[in-house]
């Protein structure tokens, strides 16, 4: 089967201005650009991301003007909205939406069919989801649940969503390993009710983690110092005292 993408090198003259366009919301230039080449909805932009216009919509920082009417211009002309990148992670723009925290974005990708569960994240190659919880970008997790996203346990423990969490032990208890982690990921998120819960459920308090930073450390880093001082009293220490 044939290769359906054409590239275009990001020092392209179309491809800066497409970039343009879409970064200061010029609509009425895009759709200019769209009608003058067709093609610029199948062409991955810069080679080493192979990323799409979509993508460009939600690239970081994110927040580009008139962001929902960007994307709906890119849509009509024909794009997929659920491509993947071809990087090392294969994210879709919705990946990248929540990544950069822009709800508008993220809404418009989904209200225009983005698959809310697909897979490709930075982190464990997971949804849109698992990108939003790991970087602290809140408001964009909270619209992912919101609109009906999965979540497992870590995801669940980081947002604080105790009847997620309990439903992971109705049945059988999870491996002590994905109660620690997501343990350590309550304090990434400032939940005291979830830390507490997954300690009670035999949790290691002072397991050095992602970053090499143990729980505490985690929570200082989130600015949680009410959630980190409790945890001192609970014997938790910095990964520095441990080693």
């Amino acid at each position: 089967m044939s290769n359906p993408w054409l590239t275009l090198a990001k020092d392209d003259p179309q491809a800066v201005a497409a970039k343009k366009a879409i970064e200061t919301g010029d609509v009425a230039g895009l759709n200019g650009l769209l009608q003058q080449n067709p093609d610029l909805v199948r062409t991955r932009f810069g080679g080493e991301s192979g990323r799409t216009l979509l993508h460009i919509a939600a690239d970081w920082p994110g927040h580009f003007p008139n962001g929902p009417a960007i994307v709906a211009a890119i849509v009509a002309a024909g794009a997929d909205v659920n491509a993947h990148s071809i990087a090392l992670h294969e994210e879709t723009p919705l990946h990248w939406a929540a990544s950069s925290d822009d709800v508008a974005v993220l809404d418009a990708l989904l209200d225009h069919g983005a698959d809310i569960e697909a897979q490709g994240a930075v982190i464990g190659g997971g949804s849109a989801l698992a990108d939003a919880c790991a970087f602290g970008q809140w408001q964009a997790a909270r619209r992912l649940i919101e609109r009906g996203a999965k979540s497992n346990l870590w995801q669940s423990a980081t947002l604080g969503l105790m009847d997620r969490v309990s439903r992971e032990f109705a049945g059988n208890t999870p491996p002590l390993e994905d109660i620690t982690n997501a343990f350590w990921c309550a304090y990434h998120g400032d939940q005291r009710e979830a830390a507490e819960y997954l300690l009670a459920h035999g949790a290691d308090r002072n397991w050095i983690g992602h970053d090499q930073q143990t729980p505490l450390d985690a929570a200082r880093r989130s600015e949680a110092h009410e959630l980190a001082e409790w945890l001192v009293t609970q014997g938790a220490k910095s990964a520095t005292e441990l080693k």
